[in-house]
């Protein structure tokens, strides 16, 4: 099986990590995590040249990696395996959250707790620049998810909770669409400090 088989956006969302493999000269041991069940009778190998395990590592390192298992004492730990490289800097935010007048720029919502959305996709090279976010409420930054930006302002839900904001923010989050190919795109790392 090769890499280009599956989906590599469901990479790091609907597959995985459940364990790791380790191997000396007689062997490979798999090691599941702890509340894993045991694999599967059926399990494929992917033949990956080095390029392929660019585009692995790449997108599992798009969203945090978690290990839940239970302590002795019958506690549930958390684990946190990689940490996202999606965070922007807080100043970028505040400029964003000032900008669009502390609202969500798609359902207006000014009472609750905002993040920024990128209107290029973190995964497909967008950068993490003002001309790149919008204020979003966590509910419509969640529900947009990897949706296209155009999809977006096309979709169901979007249609029914942007009836909250005013004309004039349906027309500026209208014409952003032709701003979406200036934006610069570059492949996202993970920053070492």
């Amino acid at each position: 099986m090769k890499l280009d088989d599956l989906n590599i956006y469901d990479i790091g969302h609907k597959i995985g990590l459940v364990g790791a493999i380790f191997g000396d000269e007689d062997g490979l041991f798999l090691c599941m995590f702890p509340d894993q069940p045991l694999p599967p009778k059926k399990m494929d190998f992917l033949q990956m040249d080095l390029d392929d395990w660019k585009k692995l590592i790449h997108q599992t390192d798009l969203l945090e990696t978690e290990v839940l298992s239970h302590t002795e004492h019958g506690k549930q730990a958390k684990t946190i395996l990689r940490k996202s490289s999606r965070l922007v800097d807080q100043r970028v935010n505040w400029r964003v959250f000032k900008r669009d007048g502390y609202k969500c720029r798609y359902c207006g919502a000014d009472d609750v707790p905002m993040t920024v959305d990128h209107l290029v996709l973190w995964e497909e090279g967008g950068p993490s620049i003002e001309e790149n976010l919008v204020a979003a409420c966590r509910k419509c930054n969640k529900t947009r998810g990897r949706m296209p930006y155009e999809d977006w302002l096309n979709s169901p839900y979007y249609r029914g909770v942007s009836q909250n904001v005013t004309a004039l923010v349906l027309q500026d989050n209208k014409d952003l669409v032709a701003t979406l190919r200036d934006i610069p795109r570059s492949p996202n790392r993970k920053e070492r400090k």
